[in-house]
């Protein structure tokens, strides 16, 4: 059975791994990565779950306290489907051999042509020219991804076909790539004209319209269900099963959608207003896996509470730490859990069962929804709870779950520790033997 698992998954790990339009929404997401977890440091310090905070540094800093970090994590956050286009014209570019730098501002300029470039102000009688930031932050991040795309597809396509100025070979290298880049970037451009000009003669007017329309809204919604995130669950542990990072795969298609779900709570949460959304980013990574992929965190426990095997306790002592912080592979790789028949099926049980509970507990309003502040994914059990929704409910729920896990890991690894028992007391008692032999016991007069 496990063969032929085996046999479906690796290729299909293999092609989504090799995809690079996959590999470059991956990527320019992490490239965005610190940036949001820089800005969400700065907007958790200003709406710190603790009540009396906001008064406390009222005293100290004065009434305009909170507005000083909030344009740090404005900056970040308003902006963020104009730098998720940033960077995965940057992966793309880089994926399709051509120049990065060049590429991430052909496609920064098309996302731009087609930005409306002038806002509406009540009161006043004529359009001002400016850019809303509302088509720059949440609501732009799928037109973000496709720009990204579609622009860097055809600049790699016109630079590769030779349609460029080439200059001469005493001439300095960046001065001779940016006229190389010219007719490239200049075809795109001309494009994206036509495509602005296309849109306002349709009923939406924008191309934002449409893509949040069209498309965002629709995916958003089949991404906003049970159904979705137990499949992301599923694909996760089973690619980990084979030995690849199930979540760097699957999130090539997850996390655009997970990410204006995130970003809609944090809009409502800055906004002190109703949170939209349960399945974000905060709720995946820290109400569903404890210790990394599977939530062997609590596999870890186990080994060192329960476990004989000299294997076994070392490994989960070595284990311990990093997963706290949500580092696992010393468990997947040196228990194993790669390829491993007997831990598998704890290790896909216990996050589904952790993903429906938690589901179920945070529609009953027992916990409340994740406030949308991206905390690295390496905050701690406890903390990532508290902090992640200001409930210290959520933070004892982690470790009601941590310790159901426990529950359901326990049998399996002790069968594993039997077996590795077994295999220690050989190995042992074959050491024994070898050192029973002795030249003393080599007599010459049989000679």
């Amino acid at each position: 059975m496990f063969n032929k698992l085996e046999a479906v998954m690796m290729p299909l790990a293999e092609k989504l791994g090799k995809n690079k339009v996959l590999v470059a929404i991956r990527d320019g997401f992490l490239i965005t990565t610190p940036l949001i977890i820089v800005g969400s440091l700065f907007l958790l310090f200003s709406n710190f779950p603790i009540p009396g905070w906001e008064n406390f540094w009222n005293g100290i800093l004065g009434p305009n306290w909170s507005s000083w970090f909030g344009n740090v994590s404005g900056a970040i956050f308003d902006m963020v489907g104009f730098l998720s286009c940033l960077g995965t014209a940057y992966a793309y570019g880089r994926e399709l051999e051509v120049d990065p730098i060049q590429a991430a501002a052909v496609a920064i300029v098309g996302y731009l042509i087609l930005t409306p470039m002038q806002v509406v102000i009540k009161g006043v009688p004529d359009p001002v020219g400016a850019i809303d930031l509302q088509y720059l932050g949440t609501n732009g991040i799928f037109l973000g991804l496709v720009m990204a795309i579609v622009s860097v597809l055809i600049y790699a396509y016109v630079a590769k076909k030779g349609w460029t100025i080439k200059m001469p070979d005493g001439v300095p290298p960046a001065v001779s790539k940016s006229f190389e880049a010219l007719i490239p970037s200049g075809i795109v451009m001309l494009i994206f004209f036509f495509v602005r000009i296309a849109f306002e003669f349709t009923p939406y007017e924008t191309a934002h319209n449409f893509i949040f329309e069209i498309l965002q809204t629709p995916l958003k919604g089949a991404g906003n269900t049970l159904f979705a995130q137990i499949i992301y669950s599923l694909a996760c542990t089973i690619f980990w099963f084979f030995g690849i990072n199930g979540p760097a795969v699957a999130n090539s298609v997850f996390a655009p959608i997970t990410k204006v779900l995130t970003m809609e709570n944090l809009n409502a949460f800055q906004a002190g207003e109703h949170l939209p959304n349960i399945f974000t980013d905060p709720f995946s990574n820290f109400f569903t896996n404890y210790g990394g992929g599977g939530s062997t965190l609590s596999l870890v426990i186990v080994m060192i509470l329960f476990c004989r095997s000299e294997r076994i306790t070392k490994l989960g002592k070595l284990s311990l730490i990093p997963g706290i912080f949500g580092i696992n592979e010393p468990i997947i790789f040196g228990l194993p859990i790669v390829l491993n028949p007997v831990i598998i099926i704890p290790f896909i049980l216990v996050p589904t069962i952790n993903l429906l509970l938690s589901t179920l507990i945070t529609k009953l309003g027992i916990i409340p929804y994740t406030n949308g502040v991206s905390l690295p994914w390496t905050t701690p059990i406890g903390f990532s709870g508290y902090l992640s929704t200001g409930s210290l409910v959520a933070a004892v729920w982690q470790f009601m779950l941590l310790a159901l896990g426990c529950v359901v890991y326990y049998p399996f690894i002790k069968t594993l520790d039997r077996q590795y028992l077994k295999e220690e007391a050989e190995a042992a008692n074959k050491k024994t033997e070898d050192e029973d032999l002795s030249f003393d016991d080599i007599s010459f007069e049989d000679l």
